[in-house]
């Protein structure tokens, strides 16, 4: 019988545990948990109504939607992050939808329901533009797992945060992501269920006789 990987993924990303540390690598599959309003972030191939017209971006209160997946990648297809390499605090990211395959960006337009900048989903394939690049901002060397992180936004200068306000139909009881002008207590966020990507799993010699699978 067929299984998606979505479906896969979607079953065992809770229980994945680091076997290196608790830092986010680059090639990541990582979900994100807005602190003040306990909703993670989310996106799916329904569009805004208004404003860019581009691929909506929400927050969900549920832990085991499949929409709510990101990679963590380089800045672009030129300037790649080594997969495995723990992203430094500082360090300029994108954030790649894992279904629909489009970057998380923003842009000067204003967002739906709050009227703060608006946060889509944009580009094929995983390209886009300037519009996807993030700022990780954190405290100490590394993106540790268990701290909280803010994401600032490279061409605009807004930090990634929820509104407080949520949509109506098609998309009921979804909270609004904005871009915001100042961190705030909307502004930070926390790494939650994933699969993490270290540089020893792609050393073909293992200590152990064990290995992890899918």
């Amino acid at each position: 019988m067929y299984i998606s990987l979505i479906s896969v993924l979607s079953f065992i990303l809770p229980f994945v545990q680091s076997r290196e540390g608790r830092d986010v690598s680059c090639g990541s599959v990582i979900k994100l948990l807005n602190l003040a309003h306990k909703v993670r972030l989310h996106s799916h191939d329904v569009k805004y109504g208004s404003g860019s017209g581009q691929q909506s971006v929400t927050g969900v209160s549920t832990s085991e939607d499949v929409n709510s997946h990101w990679v963590v990648k380089g800045v672009n297809e030129k300037e790649v992050c080594s997969r495995g390499e723990p992203i430094e605090c500082g360090e300029k990211i994108r954030l790649e939808h894992l279904t629909t395959k489009k970057n998380l960006h923003s842009h000067h337009f204003s967002s739906p329901l709050s009227s703060d900048q608006e946060v889509s989903c944009f580009g094929d394939g995983g390209v886009g533009d300037s519009g996807d690049i993030w700022k990780v901002m954190c405290e100490g060397q590394f993106w540790n797992r268990d701290d909280k992180v803010m994401l600032k936004h490279q061409d605009t200068g807004a930090y990634l945060a929820t509104s407080g306000q949520t949509f109506g139909r098609p998309i009921s009881g979804q909270y609004e992501i904005v871009g915001r002008f100042g961190p705030d207590a909307y502004t930070d966020w926390r790494v939650q269920e994933g699969i993490y990507i270290h540089k020893s799993d792609f050393n073909p010699i293992k200590s152990s006789g064990s290995h992890d699978e899918l």
